[in-house]
């Protein structure tokens, strides 16, 4: 039987089954390690400006949003230089920022947090859609297979839905956030950026139910690389009404994608230490602020460096110059401005070792 949007809704069938509660132990598991080794970064703000970019730019391409991560760091110096696609991107990531920082003080997951970060992702404010959501049709014979509900009932849908979040059961709550996930892309509540905002939820949801400290948990990796399986699940829940496969679906990513976070937030702490003891060691100017910026901003220049210590441009021009010199950033010319690369640090984000996902689930 076909489950329509808000019909069923919170589900009234049960959930956990014996294989959605196995698949909650290894997730809970991968994501108590990933959030213990990401306290052991002294700064988390480190990880959140390359993590959030890491799925800024996954989340977009699942969306065909195509730009690579070369760009998306130069865009950041210099704004002006580079193609739209890299400034989508980068609005996803400001627009997961702002979602967390209204998580973190509230609290909550409030509908104005939704909206705004709708509205960053998409450069405006049209908030909910007033006209038919796109409507899906089977490829080969055209036949509907899916209509989201009509303007009218939005309000209604998001109000539910937002309650739900912040329901108090017995329900796990990584099983909740996938629930929520597939509410809101069946809402289909805007009239662009659904699938975005979407993801964005669900990090937000982690955070927001303490399963992480912050945004780090970069879940579109895992949907870019299972697009197909993705959309499968999603239709089929519709048309079924059948929760346990979407379940293990998003319980496995989330495992597969801690374990696969974890791994490289451990080896971001094991270089910053190692980039820590070698400029303490040969260089005078040495500050806990400076290291925080070269990891920070894999790409930095002059004026974040003047930001971050206070220095003057001759003095932040001086430190960067120095640290080219002697090997540990690389200097590259932009237009009329200097970038300096942190090139092992961009080689860890730009050379990930592969998820470890089955090949029935690509």
């Amino acid at each position: 039987m076909a489950l329509d949007v808000g019909d069923h809704f919170p589900p009234a069938g049960p959930l956990e089954t014996p294989a959605v509660l196995r698949a909650l132990v290894a997730a809970h598991r991968h994501l108590a390690e990933l959030k213990g080794v990401a306290r052991s970064i002294p700064n988390e703000g480190l990880l959140i400006s390359t993590l959030a970019l890491q799925e800024a730019q996954s989340s977009s391409e699942i969306e065909n949003i195509i730009t690579t991560q070369d760009a998306l760091y130069r865009y950041q110096v210099q704004p002006g230089s580079v193609d739209p696609a890299s400034k989508e991107v980068a609005c996803y990531a400001r627009g997961l920022e702002i979602g967390f920082q209204a998580v973190r003080t509230s609290g909550l997951i409030r509908l104005d947090t939704i909206l705004q970060v709708q509205s960053v992702l998409e450069g405006n404010d049209a908030g909910l859609r007033r006209t038919p959501g796109t409507v899906l049709k089977n490829e080969r014979t055209g036949e509907v297979v899916y209509e989201p509900p009509s303007p009218e009932r939005l309000p209604e849908l998001m109000d539910a839905l937002v309650r739900y979040i912040h329901t108090e059961d017995a329900l796990d709550p990584l099983v909740r956030m996938a629930v929520i996930h597939h509410q809101f892309e069946s809402i289909h509540p805007f009239y662009d950026g659904n699938g975005r905002t979407g993801r964005i939820l669900n990090i937000l949801f982690l955070v927001q139910a303490g399963l992480l400290d912050s945004p780090i948990l970069y879940l579109s990796r895992y949907i870019s690389l299972t697009k197909a399986r993705y959309y499968a699940e999603l239709q089929a829940l519709r048309e079924t009404g059948e929760w346990e496969s979407w379940l293990l679906y998003l319980l496995q990513g989330v495992a597969v994608t801690a374990r696969h976070t974890t791994g490289l937030v451990e080896a971001i702490g094991g270089l910053l230490q190692r980039h820590k003891q070698f400029i303490r060691a040969h260089y005078k100017f040495y500050s806990q602020d400076l290291i925080n910026n070269i990891f920070r901003h894999p790409y930095t220049k002059v004026a974040f460096v003047e930001k971050d210590l206070g220095v003057s441009r001759a003095t932040a021009t001086r430190y960067l110059d120095a640290l080219a010199k002697g090997g540990t950033l690389d200097k590259h010319r932009m237009g009329r401005e200097n970038y300096y690369v942190n090139r092992e640090l961009v080689h860890l984000l730009f050379e990930l070792p592969p998820m470890d996902i089955k090949p029935d689930d690509r």
